[in-house]
């Protein structure tokens, strides 16, 4: 009679430690998630929000003094529609572009039977580490004549090593070598293989680096900043940085009154601008999510 009852003490002291191990992960875990969900609250809130509230400290769980003047002031700019414009065409033919050359690349660094397959592999790692400079990718884009171009927003930068790896892990991981074989006995070429076969079988990571490469190229001012000087061609991201410059210069040359509403304007469209130039490609996450798990956990557990 003691065994049994020494065990049964046993499992009731386990259970209170799982007990309590639960409570402290349940707690860590809710405290992290408040830490990184209530910044993100706090910039839609303080969106809607007087600027006064906002400078003033008022503004903690919801809206104080409602107010749409931000969203205004930042869509009451002609450039504004015209950087949507441009992102979005910037965005939507990267997004091909990338997934074009990295894809297959993927695949090809994914076959054993690839000559000089280790060198390769190799090279790749290394210009994921070193690159030669701005001064001399600036005079190659000049000799190119891309300069001014849409096509230097999408085509110069669209291999990306870190989605190359990604990508070429789950083709290791999830296409079995007996596959290859059994389509390469029936007279299936690599090439046939890749489109009818592969692509098809890998929708998770493919998309998954198309949301990577999209979320990119929606974000991306930079290079715009540096390759593009024509108003026309600039992105979203580059007009809204134009914009918040602007009023900060006109708030610190202003004085008085002038001061105090350059002051409320460059407040409230500080919130406003990031929920105007974040919520489009935000709303591509609930459509990918669910590849994710799928997609980048394989290769990252197996690889």
């Amino acid at each position: 009679m003691d065994i049994p009852s020494k065990k049964k003490q046993r499992h009731i002291k386990n259970t209170r430690k799982d007990k309590v191990f639960d409570i402290v992960n349940y707690g860590l875990a809710g405290l992290f998630l408040l830490i990184i969900i209530y910044p993100l609250w706090f910039i839609v809130i303080a969106s809607f929000s007087d600027p006064s509230a906002v400078s003033g400290g008022r503004v903690w769980l919801w809206p104080q003094g409602f107010t749409l003047d931000g969203y205004r002031a930042v869509l009451e700019h002609e450039r504004i529609w015209v950087g949507y414009r441009n992102t979005i065409w910037y965005t939507f033919t990267g997004t091909l572009i990338g997934l074009a050359v990295n894809i297959p690349a993927a695949y090809v660094l994914s076959r054993k039977d690839l000559v000089f397959r280790k060198f390769l592999t190799w090279m790749f790692l290394i210009v994921m580490f070193f690159s030669g400079g701005l001064i001399p990718t600036y005079l190659t884009i000049r000799d190119l004549g891309l300069l001014n171009h849409w096509l230097v927003l999408v085509l110069p930068f669209s291999v990306s090593i870190f989605h190359v790896v990604v990508a070429r892990t789950f083709f290791q991981t999830s296409l079995p070598s007996d596959l290859w074989d059994a389509a390469s006995i029936d007279g299936c070429g690599n090439l046939r293989f890749f489109f009818t076969i592969a692509v098809p079988l890998s929708k998770a990571i493919i998309a998954v680096i198309a949301l990577w490469t999209a979320v990119h190229h929606w974000n991306s001012y930079f290079n715009a900043l540096i390759y593009i000087t024509d108003v026309n061609l600039q992105p979203l991201q580059l007009i809204l940085r134009q914009i918040l410059v602007g009023n900060e210069l006109m708030m610190q040359q202003s004085t008085g009154e002038a001061a105090i509403i350059a002051i409320r304007r460059a407040t409230i469209m500080r919130y406003s601008s990031i929920i105007v130039s974040t919520v489009p490609i935000m709303c591509f996450y609930p459509f990918i999510q669910k590849y994710f798990n799928q997609g980048v956990m394989i290769g990252a557990i197996k690889g």
